[in-house]
C-alpha cells in the first residue's frame, strides 16, 4: 500500500487511488477473512485435507457440496423445485441459474452461495 494517492474531491471528499494490483490483493484479503469468518461461525464446516482436494478437483462446487451432504441430484432438485437434468446441467457448469435459485440450493445445502460458485463465474 505504498503507492496511494490521495486527492480531494470539490465536494471536501477525500479519495485514496491506488494501483490494481494492490484494489485486487485488498479484495483478496477481504475474501479470506470473510471466508474465514464464516468457518468461525460454523456456517462452513471444516473439511479434511482429502475433503479440500475433493472441492478442489470437483466438477463444480455445486456437485462438491451435494455429494459431501450425501443427497442425490434427485433428491436435491426435487427441494429446490428444478428438474434432476437441470441441476445437472447447472453442476457441469452447462447452464446458469437465477439468484432465487442459488440461494435456495445454498439453504439447502448449508453453506453460503458464495461456496457454491466458482470465482470466475
Amino acid at each position: 500500500m505504498n503507492n496511494v494517492a490521495y486527492v480531494t474531491t470539490p465536494g471536501g471528499e477525500e479519495l485514496a487511488i491506488l494501483p490494481r494490483s494492490e484494489l485486487d490483493a485488498l479484495r483478496e484479503s477481504l475474501d479470506h477473512a470473510q471466508a474465514l469468518g464464516s468457518f468461525r461461525a460454523g456456517q462452513i464446516p471444516g473439511l479434511t485435507p482429502d475433503e479440500a482436494r475433493a472441492l478442489v478437483a470437483a466438477v463444480s462446487p455445486l456437485a462438491f457440496w451435494r455429494r459431501y451432504r450425501k443427497l442425490t441430484q434427485a433428491v436435491l432438485s426435487a427441494s429446490v423445485g428444478v428438474t434432476q437434468h437441470y441441476l445437472s446441467e447447472i453442476e457441469n457448469g452447462k447452464r446458469g441459474g437465477d439468484v432465487a435459485l442459488w440461494l435456495r440450493l445454498a439453504r439447502a445445502l448449508e453453506v453460503p452461495v458464495e461456496g457454491l460458485v466458482d470465482e470466475g463465474d
